[in-house]
């Protein structure tokens, strides 16, 4: 009973190490010259739920590169390859493979690095050779071609300056004479006519045209910031205006200017869309408003003629 004990223990014990995965470093040879290079490998037997960390603690020796892992016969292999360029015996120390989350290490590797002995009897001297110019090649001027075209960067911006900028101003102080408000307006109503924005499904664009004509004609008559009033501030200084007699207007003009304004506000900012009858009704309000909308004393004027 007692040995039949013993050697339940023992086979438990030998399956327990058989399940244990096996994790072993070699290297393909232990002595090289400097520079030479040589094989780390590390081969593991298990395929899942393994990390190899990346190759550390090296001391004389070099990574020259990291080989894609292999799987070979249910056993995972990463290849390394190695050198060293100073002479001695270097250590590969232990690594830490980790399986299952648990951590293994592999045995440590000797490595000799020897130099490569050079028998200077047989070394043919020969004498020593004087500095040889290379030939010119493009990167020797790429620094002075930058400074070439910074410039003429400069020289540009200076022709543009003192020539076209100048000249640019010569034609700028040429005064055009500015038609009167009324012709002004007639002019741009003809224009935006020619666009046919809201024929092409520019509605808003149209209205923003169109309403800035009438805001501008105001403006230029009758001296008010139309342009940067809202639509109920600039209908409260015309109603003002007319109550004082102070422009030649009818209380209807002033109603359908409101109307006009409200509507473009719309379109513009609640995204209404009018229908083709009433854009065209819009157009005709928008020359009847500045027909009928003129300050007192050109009237007057009109009269004395």
């Amino acid at each position: 009973m007692k040995y039949n004990f013993f050697y339940l223990c023992l086979f438990l014990a030998s399956f327990t190490f058989a399940q244990q995965p096996q994790v072993k470093a070699e290297i393909d040879t232990t002595s090289i010259r400097i520079g030479e290079q040589f094989q780390y490998k590390i081969s593991v037997d298990a395929t899942e739920n393994v990390i190899i960390p990346k190759l550390e603690g090296l001391k004389g020796l070099e990574v020259i590169d990291t080989l894609k892992i292999d799987t070979i016969e249910n056993k995972l292999v990463q290849k390394y390859i190695l050198t060293g360029f100073d002479s001695g015996a270097f250590y590969i120390p232990r690594q830490q493979i980790f399986v299952r989350n648990q951590a293994y290490l592999t045995d440590s590797l000797l490595v000799n690095v020897a130099t490569v002995p050079i028998d200077t009897t047989k070394v043919k001297k020969f004498p020593i050779k004087g500095i040889k110019g290379e030939p010119y090649q493009f990167d020797d001027f790429k620094q002075y071609i930058w400074w070439a075209v910074i410039a003429l960067a400069i020289i540009a911006l200076l022709l543009y300056f003192f020539v076209f900028k100048k000249k640019k101003e010569q034609q700028e102080k040429i005064i055009v004479p500015l038609l009167a408000p009324y012709e002004e307006a007639m002019q741009k109503l003809e224009e935006l006519d020619k666009k046919l924005l809201w024929q092409n499904n520019q509605v808003k664009q149209y209205y923003s045209e169109l309403t800035d004509i009438i805001r501008g004609y105001i403006e230029r008559e009758l001296h008010v910031p139309a342009l940067e009033s809202t639509t109920d501030e600039l209908i409260s200084v015309l109603k003002d205006f007319n109550d004082t007699k102070s422009i030649e207007t009818t209380k209807e003009t002033i109603e359908k200017l409101k109307g006009l304004l409200q509507e473009s506000d719309l379109v513009k900012f609640a995204k209404s869309k009018p229908l083709s009858h009433e854009i065209e009704g819009d157009r005709k309000n928008a020359k009847f408003i500045i027909d009928n909308l003129k300050p007192k004393k050109q009237i007057e004027e009109d009269e004395v003629e």
